[in-house]
């Protein structure tokens, strides 16, 4: 089933498509389908909001069963931020390594480094809608560390790693993750769906 992602992040395409392989959907983000997405603003309160905002929109605007995710890192010491902000923590627009400087700048000389990766996935189609969940908990680190992975992960250390998500291999990653979870859910939801 051809599925388009409401994102234009490759990086993101990459990581659903392998944890989503054996589910029967051909991922594709709107530029790889030649399809110019209506922009959303992501305005939502909750992570899984946003998701089914950006699902909503896509599906709407092109007929296709759309897939979204809004996902975010939420710190223990700073009540949840920067949350569903995490995009935009140091402005709209701001690149991944000064999100993670604001991020830093936050919790200097903060002891609770406590910290989770949530993410919300929705999938909408002519059969209705879904959303699932999932989170992953670690700890922010005092410096970035490791050159894969993209937004947080670079200060991001699991519970019972060794390396952030930055460093980890994909396979690794990719059986962890908040994204992973939340897929895991929505997968079970689905197969469910369909018997």
């Amino acid at each position: 089933m051809q599925v388009i992602l409401a994102s234009h992040n490759q990086k993101k395409l990459i990581e659903l498509q392998a944890i989503l392989a054996d589910l029967g959907f051909s991922i594709a983000t709107p530029k790889q389908l030649g399809i110019e997405l209506p922009e959303v603003e992501e305005d939502g309160d909750t992570f899984e909001a946003n998701a089914l905002k950006k699902a909503r929109s896509a599906f709407a605007a092109t007929g296709i069963p759309a897939l979204a995710d809004d996902s975010g890192i939420c710190v223990s010491a700073l009540d949840g931020a920067p949350g569903v902000y995490s995009a935009r923590y140091s402005g709209v627009g701001a690149s991944d390594e000064a999100n993670n400087d604001t991020l830093l700048k936050a919790l200097s000389g903060v002891p609770d480094r406590h910290a989770w990766f949530a993410c919300a996935i929705a999938f909408v189609d002519q059969a209705g809608e879904m959303v699932a969940t999932g989170e992953c908990h670690g700890t922010i680190l005092h410096a970035p560390d490791g050159g894969g992975g993209f937004g947080y992960d670079p200060l991001f250390l699991p519970d019972g790693q060794a390396q952030t998500f930055a460093a980890l291999p994909h396979d690794i990653k990719n059986r962890i993750s908040h994204r992973y979870r939340a897929l895991e859910a929505f997968r079970k939801q689905y197969a469910g769906q369909s018997v």
